[in-house]
């Protein structure tokens, strides 16, 4: 009897961490293609981070450290920007609207920061701000992570937010592997909730433990640079970069480890093993993973009915193979991969805009409209 027991319970532990799905061998090419696309801000590197405030308007970072703010097509410095800690994959990156941001002209921000003043480096952080045009004002320090290294890999990160009045962000593990994500009494290898105003929500699932870093939402990260919100279930849905091979998405759950290093589909960039596991007991598998590693950045679900056929699918960026990814999933499975805007260059952003159309940001091109043939 305690041997069925047993079995029985093992069957719904599995069932609860959920089973990696293989991804499929090959991804396609369309042979015939059923868009186009336009060029709606030039003039922008790396086009980090885009917020929609209305079809005319929308802010876009520039990872070197400019924040813009574009009408019509034509864009302006922001001014007002916290000092911006520019080394690497760090600097000005991920930026979002206050849910309320009609009322209260909030945004957000996530940025390489040294707050201390000291030499050591910068780490990530999350500020707030005020937008009046191209001015901020009310500028606060939300989070930051400590401590600062001069470390150039591995910052995050992006943002979203709830129903529930909270904000989630990444952080990299800031290529400390072997001592950040497995450790919640240090930061980096995370995604953190705050409540909106950056007060620690009560609820967090290590608000108890001490010592523990109170902000943390989930561990085990490696470097998560896409994030958003499944539109019909509310999920959070988060994508990171893998080493060589084993770049993940992950449906994010409270107080979950998501194994990085001890468990991880990847190899490391010499080719040498990182692990021997890729599962173990309390640590929850990717929804997904790609083999070999794109690289992944941004990442949106789309909701609109412009383009025909692509109403529901996930679109992911590119910037080792430089597309952009369009993921058909059916019965909670990727069933289908199609490559979109093809050699287009290192995409670093995906957003459905307030109009239906997707917008794709690539470095050293803008922003780009993708626009169905009629």
């Amino acid at each position: 009897m305690k041997k069925k027991i047993s079995h029985i319970f093992l069957f719904f532990f599995i069932l609860q961490l959920g089973c990696a799905q293989d991804n499929p061998p090959i991804i396609e090419t369309p042979t015939k293609i059923n868009y186009s696309y336009k060029i709606v801000v030039d003039g922008i590197d790396i086009p980090w981070g885009m917020a929609f405030i209305n079809v005319d308007e929308f802010l876009v970072t520039e990872q070197s450290g400019i924040l813009y703010y574009v009408n019509k097509g034509q864009k302006r410095e922001v001014n007002g920007l916290p000092k911006v800690y520019f080394r690497g994959q760090g600097g000005l990156l991920d930026v979002a609207l206050h849910p309320n941001f009609s009322e209260n002209k909030i945004i957000y921000m996530t940025l390489g920061a040294n707050t201390e003043g000291d030499k050591k480096g910068g780490n990530t952080s999350l500020y707030c701000a005020v937008l009046n045009g191209t001015q901020l004002s009310e500028v606060k320090l939300l989070y930051k992570a400590i401590p600062n290294t001069k470390t150039s890999q591995h910052w995050g990160s992006r943002i979203v937010f709830d129903q529930k009045g909270h904000v989630y962000f990444g952080i990299g593990d800031r290529g400390e592997r072997d001592v950040n994500p497995q450790d919640i009494t240090r930061d980096g290898g995370k995604i953190y909730r705050l409540n909106l105003d950056g007060s620690i929500p009560k609820d967090n699932p290590f608000v108890k433990k001490s010592g523990a870093k109170t902000a943390i939402f989930s561990y085990g990260h490696r470097n998560p640079q896409g994030m958003t919100i499944h539109p019909i279930t509310g999920q959070i849905w988060e994508h990171e970069h893998g080493p060589r091979g084993g770049d993940e998405i992950n449906i994010l759950k409270k107080g979950a480890n998501y194994g990085w290093p001890e468990i991880t589909y990847g190899i490391n960039y010499s080719g040498t093993v990182i692990t021997n596991k890729t599962s173990a007991p309390n640590m929850v598998q990717p929804f997904y993973y790609w083999i070999p590693s794109i690289a992944p950045t941004g990442m949106t679900f789309l909701t609109s009915n412009i383009y025909k056929s692509w109403k529901d699918n996930l679109f992911v960026g590119s910037l080792k193979f430089q597309y952009l990814e369009r993921l058909v999933i059916e019965n909670e499975k990727v069933v289908k991969r199609e490559k979109i805007l093809d050699n287009i260059g290192r995409v670093r952003n995906v957003v459905e805009g307030p109009d239906g159309y997707l917008y794709v940001s690539v470095e050293g091109k803008g922003i780009l409209k993708i626009i169905p043939n009629k």
